[in-house]
């Protein structure tokens, strides 16, 4: 018999906590493992981009980014606190358990990509699901030519990432530039929203051959799209993935319809060509 018609899709499998490390502010990243080592081979096979449903017992369940990249060897999530599931998240300790289900959703085709510029553009909380691509490119850097990652935040305290950004830097393979809308705490860096970094002395984005990967607040989105499309970019170089409430994962309860794909089957990533038809301001 076909076990994969006889597999619950809606079942998840048992995770154990293993450590939670502070990111910041109410961002928190958590280390897991499954419980069943079958589940971790199985699960390891996931695509940059793609999501999973983190299921609290008792609670409920919640759609997260995978932002490791599938060869590191450690899984987890980075999540923000932002309601009752990710709250019990939060207050797990290391040896709870909780539940995860997928990978889920089609992912950056990151093989299409070889030979091409990546330009990455994230906003606050926005570079998490953009890291799993970002350490893809990193260690596949001989198939990508320039590797640039620009990010911004509110304030220095709310850069993500930033030891991982420190050390993408230094290994060459990358350029890395920083912003932050508040100058405070000795900051003396860029100031100002992360599209302004397009324009900074000595910055060169190439558009030729590029692809921009955008991820971060609706409006961070609408301005950094307006300044990539002014550049010259092609809407179909450019690509972002959806955050909606996805329920089941797998298409059948329509909680994630924009107007007629569906975000956690035909997406969550998509290109700005394809997201102006969806028929729905993002």
């Amino acid at each position: 018999m076909n076990p994969s018609r006889t597999e619950n899709v809606y079942l998840p499998k048992v995770a154990i906590l293993d450590r939670v490390v502070e990111d910041i502010a109410e961002v928190r990243t958590f280390y897991w493992h499954f419980e069943d080592p079958a589940a971790q081979t199985e699960f390891k096979r996931f695509r940059p981009g793609q999501f999973a449903q983190v299921s609290l017992f008792g609670v409920g369940e919640f759609p997260a980014s995978l932002p490791p990249s599938p060869a590191e060897p450690e899984t987890f999530f980075t999540v923000r606190q932002v309601g009752s599931c990710t709250g019990a998240l939060h207050r797990l300790k290391p040896h709870d358990r909780f539940a995860v289900r997928g990978p889920y959703g089609n992912g950056f085709p990151m093989e299409q990509y070889r030979g091409k510029n990546l330009v990455f553009v994230a906003g606050g909380i926005g570079l998490i699901p953009l890291r799993s691509c970002i350490v893809y490119a990193m260690n596949h850097c001989d198939h990508y030519r320039r590797i640039q990652i620009f990010h911004g935040a509110k304030t220095p305290e709310e850069l993500m990432y930033l030891s991982s950004l420190r050390d993408w830097e230094k290994s060459g393979h990358a350029e890395c530039h920083l912003t932050v809308d508040r100058a405070c705490n000795g900051w003396g860096g860029h100031v100002g929203v992360v599209g302004s970094l397009f324009k900074k002395p000595g910055v060169s984005v190439p558009v030729e051959d590029t692809i921009a990967f955008v991820c971060g607040p609706p409006i961070m989105f609408r301005f950094v799209i307006r300044d990539l499309l002014a550049m010259g970019f092609e809407e179909r170089n450019i690509v972002s993935t959806l955050e909606r409430y996805m329920k089941c994962g797998v298409g059948k309860c329509g909680h994630c319809c924009i107007g007629t794909a569906y975000i956690c089957v035909d997406g969550p990533v998509f290109t700005y060509e394809q997201i102006k038809k969806l028929g729905e301001d993002i």
